[in-house]
């Protein structure tokens, strides 16, 4: 694509006409004074971008050289840490503090539930989750295995009323009434300021009558009554004409609840954007969502219909005022991280753009529209979760970035907020430090265990062959992580102003499962968690009402707090004979892994799908789950665990497995038998092959490299 001139920069032309035509347009800015900017805070920035990155390399080096030195012996903590502060890797912790970040939004400060993570290229996706805020717990328990008996193509009225007995029950814990049961409701009505339930033809309340918060329709005829817990909201809806309202004592006809409270709309791990064409499709979503204006046509069933942003909710306060609540998720950004360079803009010097920076300019650009309308964030922030910083100066950088960006664009200092992605092995350890760089506009912390695992292996890759993946979770350092995150997140301050997050349920179909699991996150003092479906926010957002997070989060604050030598304690297999079927299991779903995400990834642009594993379980699969497959896999292969012929031949058979898993779509590309001419094959190989050699063992490289080898192909 053409490029123009404007400044000291060479931009793509669409980018370009985007940006002044699009994007500029109904803001307060001139777009000679937006470039005249954009080029002087770019060349100021870039060399500082690329200096950190730099000391990236040069700290690693020197880990790489003593763990070679160290490799056959006892690791000594109180050693391996002093060694870690002499090259800068461990800073000097300072004194106590806390955060002052001003103007978040309660979504993120005081009401703990479930936060969904989306590609932003897809509309669709994107406004599905925006509009997740509220989900109907009928469906979701009804389409799901949370109810175990085997789901019918036709409706199945026991399996029905195995759902509304759950439901009951669930009422019954989170909303008592002051005697009976929610299954013996026959009527709802509305008393004064209270609302009345009859119960066994006995006028009864709420134990706690405050959590009746308002009404729709007639006070003796309701169609809808809100109630709160926890700072969540239910909405009863009541339809005697329904197909389940009608058989229901109450006329309920289903329960609709407050479900994905913040969605990330993500720029980074879960989209393949290369190139200027790709990061337009990228920013006009963004748009779209900011200026309210986004929509798309869906076919269901034989039926087209237009998909846009829901609209607020409103309703009868229990004062006879009206209310109106928010009917959207509120929505954050992820940027990428400080490594990637896109050649969509060119330097004066000839280098591409670090892309962080342009997403920086961008995103803020396009958020402007929401500061002026205010129906994303009513406080006029704007939402920024920058990953994969490695330790407290790359966050100095960022918040420097954040300032100079908003005095380009005219908006008030700390207007960005940031969320800190504590996915990377010196994030981790300097987490107190970090924070305190970006302490007036942080809003959100959150770990991320397979990023962070994928560091914690390339750091450490020349001490010796790491353990078994699946081991990874009971291991000690991953448990001080988790545990770390939350301590010093409350130790400055977060708890009713900020988010401490917990990472991605994996398996979209197996919600029953993540039913037992996931209220692990809330029970950690954790006030949110990601999902990854609206079904899934809805169901887990039932954890939320079970779980008072900001009294779990106090009890938290006296237990005895993880330690950092716990954290640093490496993963590596002291003794591994481990047999050759159960070493070319563990290759073989890595394999798997590695083959069924990359492969939609180079061949179709597609940044994050269910891919099914080795057992056709589909698990959602982004960047960060290749880098934790990869770097495993590049680590037995040095390490002599395995062979690169051994690896070969495996990387094959799984390739052959892979291409029958997606023998039904039509867009695919087989990889076998012409693995030579598979440039998606042969992506996956790089990342096994040369994955030691890899920026802290990222991805983003080889697989970018590939997205455009594969996209000049077709042109």
């Amino acid at each position: 694509m053409s490029k123009v001139t404007v400044e000291n920069i060479k931009i793509n032309s669409a980018l370009f006409d985007f940006i002044n035509n699009e994007a500029i347009p109904g803001t307060n800015l001139k777009i000679p004074d937006f470039w005249r900017g954009f080029d002087k805070t770019v060349h100021e920035l870039a060399p500082i971008n690329k200096n950190l990155i730099n000391k990236r390399a040069m700290i690693q080096k020197k880990i790489d050289d003593w763990n070679k030195l160290n490799k056959n012996q006892t690791l000594k903590l109180e050693e391996y840490i002093t060694f870690l502060k002499s090259i800068d890797y461990i800073v000097d912790e300072k004194e106590d503090f806390k955060i002052t970040t001003s103007n978040v939004d309660k979504e993120i400060a005081s009401i703990p539930g479930p936060q969904l993570v989306v590609p932003v290229d897809n509309a669709r996706y994107a406004l599905n989750a925006a509009n997740a805020r509220w989900g109907s717990l009928y469906d979701a328990l009804y389409g799901t295995d949370v109810i175990s008996e085997n789901k019918s193509k036709n409706f199945d009225p026991e399996r029905a009323k195995k759902v509304i007995d759950y439901v009951k029950n669930f009422l019954d814990q989170i909303l008592p009434i002051d005697e009976g049961s929610w299954k013996n409701v026959s009527k709802l009505k509305v008393a004064e300021k209270d609302l009345v339930l009859v119960v066994d033809n006995k006028e009864r309340f709420l134990k706690d009558k405050k959590k009746y918060i308002g009404f729709n329709g007639d006070k003796n005829n309701l169609q809808s009554v809100l109630l709160k817990n926890n700072n969540l909201h239910i909405d009863i809806l009541i339809d005697p004409n329904s197909s389940i309202g009608k058989n229901d004592i109450a006329n309920i006809s289903d329960v609709i609840i407050e479900s994905a409270m913040s969605t990330i709309i993500d720029n980074e791990d879960s989209v393949a954007a290369v190139d200027a064409e790709d990061k337009i499709k990228c920013y006009k979503n963004w748009l779209g969502i900011m200026k309210g204006s986004l929509q798309t046509e869906i076919e269901k069933n034989g039926k087209k219909f237009v998909r846009k942003l829901n609209s607020d909710r409103e309703y009868i306060g229990a004062n006879g005022s009206k209310i109106k609540i928010h009917g959207r998720a509120l929505l954050l950004n992820r940027n990428v991280g400080h490594l990637m360079t896109n050649p969509a803009i060119i330097l004066k010097d000839n280098s591409e753009i670090p892309e962080g920076i342009m997403d920086a300019f961008f995103s803020t650009l396009c958020a402007l529209h929401d500061l002026k309308s205010k129906n994303n964030s009513r406080t006029g922030s704007v939402y920024i979760v920058k990953p994969k910083m490695h330790g407290p100066e790359e966050v100095g950088f960022t918040n420097l970035l954040f300032s100079k960006v908003e005095e380009v664009l005219g908006i008030k200092k700390n207007t960005i907020k940031v969320g800190i992605m504590d996915e990377e092995r010196r994030t981790t350890v300097n987490l107190k430090e970090c924070i305190r760089k970006v302490k007036e506009r942080i809003v959100f912390i959150n770990t991320g265990f397979l990023d962070r695992t994928g560091d914690e292996m390339h750091t450490s890759f020349e001490i010796g062959p790491m353990i078994f993946k699946g081991d990874m979770k009971k291991s000690v350092w991953l448990n001080a992580y988790e545990n770390w995150n939350v301590d010093v997140g409350l130790n400055c301050g977060f708890s009713g102003k900020a988010q401490i997050g917990k990472g991605m349920w994996a398996m979209p179909d197996k919600m029953s499962e993540m039913m037992k699991q996931k209220i692990g996150h809330p029970n950690s003092g954790a006030n949110c968690a990601w999902v990854p479906s609206p079904t899934a926010a809805t169901l887990h957002a039932m954890h939320y009402h079970q779980v008072d997070v900001f009294k779990k989060q106090t009890e938290i604050m006296s237990r005895n707090k993880a330690k950092v030598e716990d954290i640093l304690k490496i993963p590596k297999a002291d003794r591994p004979n481990w047999s050759t079927e159960d070493i070319n299991r563990e290759l073989e779903n890595n394999a798997q892994s590695i083959l069924g995400y990359v492969v939609r990834w180079v061949d179709q642009g597609v940044g994050c799908s269910k891919v099914p594993d080795i057992n056709n379980v589909g698990l959602m699969e982004d960047r960060a789950t290749l880098r934790i497959s990869s770097q495993h896999m590049a680590n037995w292969l040095y390490h002599g665990v395995c062979t690169k012929e051994q690896v070969m031949n495996i990387m094959k058979k799984m390739a052959t497995v892979v291409d029958e898993q997606n023998i039904k779509d039509k867009n695919y590309q087989p990889m076998a038998p012409n693995f030579e001419k598979s440039v998606a094959f042969l992506a996956a190989c790089d990342l096994i092959f040369k994955g030691k050699e890899q920026p802290s063992g990222y991805t983003e490289p080889l697989l970018h490299e590939r997205r455009l080898e594969k996209k000049s192909i077709r042109q």
